[in-house]
């Protein structure tokens, strides 16, 4: 009998991915189904950066590109850091990947060995600890509630630091709670690193332009840390680039180099005309971001309202990303038709058979008394979505 590997035995399918699919599979039955399920922008990508594609192609740029990425791509990335960020990298320190998720994923495979612990704050992203699987790692995670707004503290980072802690993943703005770490919160955090010379910090960054509090913050802009940080970005969010995939990380050079060599055996450069594409995103005018940005920022605050006029619901403001993470309690024990709605997964199952509206449940983030929205779809859609919610959830007993 023929079986896949251990190492992939040990992987959970994404939960995110898995109720796009199923509300999907509902749609193509006829079904009127509201996806509040995906982390993707609902806009186009602007037309200078299709534009630039398109040139790409007309350009021959059909070849294969450096492992690393086009020079002038990874040059318009240190310029970005540089003017946004201000933050100092050179080229050859940045790799270009299909996507942040393998930019992330290339980073555990090339730093962990057998049992390394990796810190991961929860509510996290579901794929951080599979990723740690894959790397033969070990998770560990620091808890954090909607009282706190799902942030950790310097003395729970402290607390879970031990002789095998090889690294920590930080994520904001935060998938999937939409919370944002201020820069006073980073330094705390960052200081506390600043004593365990052995840990590489990686700071997913993805949702930076999606920001409705200012200045994104980076926690590579403290110096006693800097040369141990990784900072993960690229187009998809801020740029609705998500089909694009093209992600990257800015990193030590020992790191990069050897992300490169990983990379070179199994992917190798990333798609050559999405890279011309990205170049012409990081370049070009960036009013197409705030435009979008204000946009999620008006669904933010319609949905925050819409959640709390939601009986038992609790919800946090989120300050960043395109994502509610409500606490759903109230809503666990209950039952319809003589099925107990036992955690969040069972709950986001119930709204897509009864309300067809797709979520996705807390089990997932780590959190299994929460439920998570993507508000990355039109006002008529989201009011539309959480009238439905909010008759299902009457019915429950």
């Amino acid at each position: 009998m023929f079986k896949v590997s251990e190492r992939l035995a040990a992987l959970s399918p994404s939960e995110t991915l898995a109720m796009s699919q199923k509300s999907n599979e509902l749609k193509a039955q006829g079904i009127d189904v509201i996806n509040l399920s995906v982390g993707e922008p609902d806009f186009n990508t602007p037309d200078h950066i299709k534009a630039a594609a398109k040139q790409a192609v007309d350009n021959n740029y059909s070849f294969y590109s450096p492992v690393p990425g086009f020079l002038e791509l990874r040059k318009a990335i240190c310029l970005k850091l540089k003017n946004e960020n201000n933050l100092e990298f050179t080229p050859d320190q940045i790799v270009c990947s299909n996507g942040a998720k393998q930019a992330i994923c290339n980073v555990l495979l090339t730093i962990l060995n057998k049992d390394d612990e990796v810190i991961i704050p929860a509510p996290y992203w579901v794929s951080y600890p599979e990723m740690v699987k894959l790397g033969e790692g070990k998770s560990v995670f620091i808890y954090s509630d909607i009282e706190n707004d799902f942030k950790i503290s310097p003395e729970q980072l402290e607390k879970a630091i031990t002789e095998k802690t090889k690294a920590i993943i930080l994520c904001s703005p935060s998938n999937p709670t939409g919370s944002v770490y201020s820069k006073e919160e980073l330094q705390g955090l960052a200081q506390v690193l600043a004593k365990h010379p052995q840990i590489i910090i990686l700071s997913d960054e993805i949702y930076e332009h999606i920001n409705y509090v200012g200045t994104h913050e980076s926690i590579a802009q403290f110096e006693e840390i800097r040369d141990r940080v990784v900072v993960i970005n690229g187009v998809s969010k801020g740029y609705a680039m998500t089909g694009w995939r093209i992600g990257w990380i800015a990193a030590p050079k020992w790191i990069a180099s050897a992300c490169g060599t990983l990379q070179g055996q199994y992917t190798s450069g990333a798609c050559s005309v999405a890279q011309k594409a990205a170049e012409a995103a990081y370049t070009g005018n960036q009013s197409c971001v705030e435009t979008m940005r204000a946009a999620f920022e008006r669904r933010r605050n319609l949905v925050v309202e819409l959640v709390r006029q939601i009986p038992g619901m609790k919800v946090s403001v989120p300050q960043g990303a395109f994502y509610v993470f409500p606490d759903c309690s109230a809503y666990l024990g209950k039952s319809f038709n003589g099925k107990v709605i036992e955690n969040s997964a069972d709950l986001a199952m119930f709204l897509l058979e009864t309300a067809h509206v797709a979520s996705v449940g807390g089990v997932a983030f780590g959190a299994p008394h929460c439920i998570r929205f993507s508000y990355a779809t039109s006002e008529d859609n989201l009011k539309k979505a959480f009238e439905r919610i909010q008759q299902a959830l009457n019915k429950l007993q």
